[in-house]
């Protein structure tokens, strides 16, 4: 299970408002991945409140707050420790006067330092065992917008949020070496009003995917809305067939929602009671969202 161990205080508490916009850029260091986290929800919440960033770059603060929390947590910082110091900072930082000189100089440092990340059009987004792709540039043709592969003995699937202008839908692509055909999928993953936190008893690199998952009566499962052929667009290079299954909105909320360090699986149903499961990592999947929203603004 995950630690309960209390974080110190962040560097927030001592440097105050004119840290924010130093330490809320994009690929700062700082000691600790919880300062980062801290840092960059104060920063938003000054900027909401204060109305001092464009939608541009707000969408991007967020994205990149998201990242540094996922951070944080494969850090080892307890998830109910980071919402308490979140919310915490948050308050404070929606007290400060929004004409003040410090926090007109902090948003004017932000947005300098956030101009290039708005340009960037596609991420990495690396985890313990997969890495997120995000794609947000712009075409006529269907395309993964944030994806994550995984093999599966002989067979392979892609995973995540495809469509044509923005993230349309949480897709599974697979392909099955055999030719067979599943006739649904499900996705499972830790129900979060079942559980209090994650169900981690091994992390890191070397612990396999399988194991980040909690006992089947922790878990809830979304079956897929919709079955069909796989476009070209969205099959692996080298590979002519596959099927795409279609998960309900829902689903990509809850997926957002767990914790970076934990695992889902997408079963493939086949006739005879046969499953066949693919693993994904969590990881960086609600940055890697939140950074496909700054295209559609």
């Amino acid at each position: 299970m995950t630690s309960t161990r209390r974080s110190a205080r962040p560097a927030w508490w001592w440097m105050g408002v004119s840290g924010l916009a130093v330490l809320a850029a994009p690929g700062v260091a700082l000691a600790r991945p919880v300062d980062l986290f801290i840092e960059r929800a104060a920063t938003s919440e000054a900027g909401d409140r204060c109305g001092l960033f464009s939608p541009e770059v707000a969408a991007a603060l967020a994205a990149a707050t998201q990242q540094a929390r996922g951070a944080a947590l494969r850090a080892g910082s307890d998830a109910r420790t980071l919402t308490s110091l979140e919310r915490d900072a948050r308050f404070r930082a929606a007290r400060l006067e929004c004409d003040s000189e410090r926090v007109v100089d902090a948003a004017n440092r932000v947005k300098s330092a956030f101009a290039g990340y708005q340009r960037i059009s596609r991420m990495v987004y690396p985890g313990d065992v997969a890495d997120w792709r995000a794609d947000r540039t712009t075409g006529r043709a269907a395309r993964w917008r944030l994806s994550q592969d995984s093999r599966f003995g002989a067979d392979r699937m892609t995973f995540g949020l495809a469509g044509w202008d923005g993230a349309n839908g949480l897709l599974a692509v697979a392909t099955f070496a055999d030719g067979r055909t599943p006739y649904a999928a499900r996705l499972v993953m830790r129900d979060g009003a079942r559980t209090l936190g994650p169900y981690l008893i091994a992390t890191g690199k070397a612990a396999p995917l399988s194991a980040k998952l909690p006992p089947r009566t922790a878990t809830r499962s979304y079956l897929a809305e919709a079955r069909s052929s796989a476009g070209p667009e969205l099959l692996p290079k080298a590979v002519e067939a596959g099927w795409a299954f279609r998960f309900p909105v829902a689903a990509a909320q809850a997926l957002g929602d767990l914790d970076p360090r934990e695992s889902i699986a997408v079963e493939f149903l086949f006739s005879g009671e046969r499953v066949r499961t693919a693993y994904v990592e969590v990881g960086d999947f609600a940055a890697g969202r939140a950074f496909l929203r700054i295209a559609s603004r």
